[in-house]
């Protein structure tokens, strides 16, 4: 079974560890890569969306792409030009990648590409299907208009699957160490009102998911990559502080200190995302970290 899986987005978060677990079961990996670095230790083609250019080998040597390319969302403020920067690396990579299969002689049986829970903006406690009406704020229209620019793929008749990403949990990088530095000092606690919902995945169901999406040819379309159970973000940080055994000492900070500090990004942390892991696990997917504790566990249990 296993091909040739060509990642863009390859040395970020997931495109790391999901370039690690397919090399285990023996697929052979290659990245798209603005800098190919011949002391890589995967295989890279060059792609630079600004310009736009792709090394046309890249598309020919492929069985399945993997989409993951996108500016990091929480790296920095948001000025107009770094909202910029994260729409276009998200949409205008997902353009370059169409016209490429577009024009190209290949023989690529599947697209998959990354998305976020963002798409579904601030629900409450309302739980979203993949079904559920799209919200309207800076993040939606970017998942949005990155996952029309993947529907155009389907067009060229190649099975398309895009995975709506929740929080992913690693201890590597993205949300977690950033929640867990406070924590760490003593000083965790909830944010804004603490009932907000977080959809969360451990990191390695989230790149089991994207293997599952290259093996298992039923699956097409619009999938939640979330676990099973979303918690809210006091429990969070309960949870959080018991895995690393450390006690919660401090109250809430109000919603007008984390929009001072982070502004518009703040909406990222307390709009409330509970989402439906159901589309998924009728597809057979069994999650190896079905709870919170589970997945944090993993993380900081081994430190003890």
């Amino acid at each position: 079974m296993p091909g040739k899986i060509l990642i863009t987005g390859g040395s970020g978060l997931v495109g790391s560890r999901l370039s690690e677990m397919l090399i285990d079961l023996g697929y052979e990996v290659a990245h798209l890569s603005r800098n190919p670095d011949k002391f890589s230790r995967y295989k890279s083609f060059k792609w630079d969306m600004r310009q736009p250019y792709i090394d046309d080998n890249a598309i020919g040597w492929a069985d399945y792409v993997v989409h993951l390319a996108g500016a990091s969302v929480a790296d920095e403020k948001w000025t107009d030009e770094r909202k910029q920067e994260i729409r276009n690396s998200r949409v205008n990579g997902t353009n370059l990648l169409y016209s490429c299969l577009q024009k190209s002689n290949h023989h690529v049986k599947g697209f998959i590409s990354a998305s976020a829970i963002g798409i579904y903006g601030n629900s409450g406690d309302q739980l979203m299907s993949e079904e559920s009406t799209l919200a309207d704020d800076f993040l939606a229209d970017v998942c949005k208009d990155w996952e029309a620019a993947a529907w155009n793929i389907k067009e060229l008749g190649l099975r398309t699957v895009i995975l709506r990403l929740g929080i992913i949990l690693s201890d590597k990088g993205g949300a977690l160490p950033q929640i867990a530095r406070p924590v760490k000092l003593m000083a965790g606690a909830a944010l804004g009102s603490g009932k907000q919902y977080m959809s969360w995945i451990h990191i390695d169901d989230a790149c089991r998911l994207f293997i599952k999406a290259i093996e298992d040819t039923h699956m097409e379309g619009v999938y939640n990559a979330v676990a099973p159970h979303p918690v809210t973000n006091t429990e969070f940080t309960k949870e959080l502080a018991e895995a690393m055994h450390k006690p919660l000492v401090l109250p809430k900070v109000p919603a007008f200190a984390i929009n001072l500090m982070m502004g518009e990004m703040s909406e990222v942390v307390l709009a409330s995302q509970r989402v439906s892991a159901n589309k998924v696990l009728q597809t057979g997917f069994t999650f190896e970290y079905n709870y919170l504790e589970e997945a944090l566990d993993s993380f900081y249990e081994k430190n003890h």
